[in-house]
């Protein structure tokens, strides 16, 4: 068994979903809420997020092409998708619907699906590169390998998400506003860049 193939496929996943660059993400979609609150919609979406991975490593290609679908244009929607909350968190959006709808519906704010099980943690790149990671070689051992790897920098993301808490706490309300927004401009850059990445790889533009 060549560890190497492994140790590139978690440098290449680590960089992927940037559990680091996450972290003040996280506190950025989740104000206001208690470290209990954010730890389950921490390990909510990062369950999401590897049952996603799980599934693409083993038949996203074809799932993809029986349908349709290129990860070109899978980028491009995963982009437009980041977009609109990259929007929310520059306009507050969020804060103005829990004011005029309250809390008595708890999930409607519950950002474990989307955007932080997909597309921040199961992107459009995420999603790609296990494709890739999985076609690599053949064999069940593999296929168990690059999903622990997997696994393996998702959990880092969940200790990430733990002491994001503490952070938000240090940081307080200003320093989250500050981050909610600087963040906002971040995620549309990269909702931007998702676009781009799509279109050049559809072949649309040379």
């Amino acid at each position: 068994m060549d560890l190497s193939i492994y140790v590139t496929a978690f440098v290449t996943l680590f960089v992927v979903i940037d559990p680091i660059g996450l972290a003040p993400v996280f506190i950025a979609l989740t104000p206001g809420m208690t470290a209990a609150q954010r730890r389950r919609i921490g390990m909510r979406a990062l369950v999401i997020a590897a049952v996603l991975m799980t599934i693409f490593g083993i038949a996203g290609e074809s799932i993809l092409s029986a349908i349709g679908i290129s990860i070109s244009a899978f980028r491009i929607a995963g982009g437009l998708l980041l977009f609109l909350t990259a929007l929310d968190m520059l306009f507050e959006r969020r804060t103005q619907r829990r004011q005029t709808q309250g809390d008595a519906d708890p999930l409607h704010h519950d950002p474990s699906v989307f955007p932080l099980a997909m597309p921040l943690l199961a992107g459009p790149g995420a999603l790609a590169s296990m494709i890739l990671l999985t076609g690599e070689a053949q064999g069940l051992g593999h296929m168990v390998m690059v999903n622990l790897v997997m696994l393996a920098v998702l959990a880092i993301a969940m200790v990430l998400f733990v002491i994001a808490t503490p952070l938000a706490h240090a940081l307080g309300q200003t320093g989250v506003m500050v981050v909610t927004r600087l963040l906002g401009m971040l995620l549309a850059a990269l909702s931007v860049q998702f676009v781009i990445d799509g279109l050049k790889g559809s072949g649309l533009f040379p």
